[in-house]
């Protein structure tokens, strides 16, 4: 009878000791790296929205961002609308409220629209940053610019006057969407160059948007060639819009009569840039960019803010402003037909 009590007192006492085990480790898989909202896994969950996906740039900026989600161990969910729509962008937020993310990093289609929807990302714990374009800075806790936003523009227009060899002259600009903050803000820093040291050049109309599609761009050059025969340059803002732009200036042939700079990437520029339709690309490294916000979105959630002249591995020193949350990652990157091959996106 003491045998077989015995026998029963072991196998309880072992029983607990197990369930004891159990309990103790499925309690430190809710909060990892001091967050609430740490997958299963124990790794931090970082949201990047761009103003679409399927496109060049961004797909560039995807590859830079996950591969940083893969070198600091944190989980990335890149994802975004198919149109650069600011409706479709609320939605995708929306889901990612609903899916407990750390971190949401957007690149706002329309900065106004956006606001309410990241307030109540805010409202449910996880931290909001803007990324490539400018959100509402009220609702961010970080800013990160691929450049600074007036410099890149005047260097746009200083650009543009040197490939078009004259300082007189009618001139255009197109856009992407009209609600784009950091292609308004590039714009204004053009403007502000031409009026301030370019009086001889004459802008024909307001600028033109282009939705962030080539067709559009190419059907709006087309426009204005027709519109205005003694037309000198076009200054073309966004990735897309060069594009059009310079295909319709190599259908009319009109390389040596109109000069095109564009903010476009040097692999989609190459063909353009080879037969002078279009003069010059200037942009940046948007995989850099990609992986700058995922490595500072982590460090955000981790309570860490980023320091004026801090080395990011893999992106390099980083300028941090005054108001200790806007980023600047570094000076924009002339690609010409001489060395555009050299890159890769």
């Amino acid at each position: 009878m003491k045998k077989l009590l015995g026998a029963i007192l072991s196998v309880v006492l072992m029983v607990g000791l197990l369930a004891g085990c159990v309990s103790s480790n499925s309690g430190t898989t809710s909060k990892a790296n001091g967050s609430e909202n740490a997958d299963k896994s124990g790794k931090l969950k970082i949201a990047v929205v761009p103003k679409l996906i399927g496109i060049p740039y961004f797909n560039a900026s995807e590859k830079g961002a996950v591969q940083a989600g893969k070198d600091l161990g944190v989980d990335v969910i890149y994802t975004g609308p198919t149109e650069a729509d600011a409706a479709q962008q609320v939605k995708v937020i929306e889901d990612l409220i609903s899916q407990k993310v750390d971190v949401i990093a957007v690149a706002p289609n329309d900065q106004a629209a956006l606001t309410p929807v990241l307030k109540k990302a805010k409202d449910a714990g996880i931290k909001v940053m803007d990324w490539d374009t400018p959100a509402d800075q009220s609702v961010v806790d970080l800013s990160v610019h691929q450049i600074d936003d007036e410099a890149y523009g005047r260097h746009i227009t200083k650009s543009l006057v040197e490939q078009m060899g004259t300082e007189k002259g009618e001139i255009a600009i197109l856009t992407g969407g009209l609600s784009a903050a950091n292609l308004n803000s590039w714009i204004d820093g053009a403007k502000k160059e031409l009026e301030e040291n370019y009086p001889g050049l004459k802008l024909v109309s307001d600028k033109i948007a282009t939705d962030e599609k080539q067709p559009v761009a190419y059907q709006k050059t087309l426009d204005l060639i027709k519109s205005y025969p003694d037309l000198k340059g076009i200054m073309a803002f966004s990735t897309i819009a060069p594009l059009g732009a310079a295909q319709a200036i190599q259908e009319k042939g009109l390389q040596d009569k109109i000069a095109i700079i564009g903010a476009n990437l040097p692999k989609d520029s190459i063909p353009f840039l080879e037969d002078g339709a279009l003069d010059l690309a200037i942009l940046w490294e948007p995989d850099k960019l990609g992986y700058l916000t995922v490595a500072l979105a982590k460090d955000l959630a981790e309570g860490k803010m980023p320091q004026d002249g801090q080395e990011v591995k893999n992106v390099g020193k980083i300028e941090v402003w005054e108001d200790g949350k806007t980023v600047i990652m570094g000076p924009p990157t002339d690609f010409t037909k001489e060395n555009a091959g050299n890159y890769d996106f």
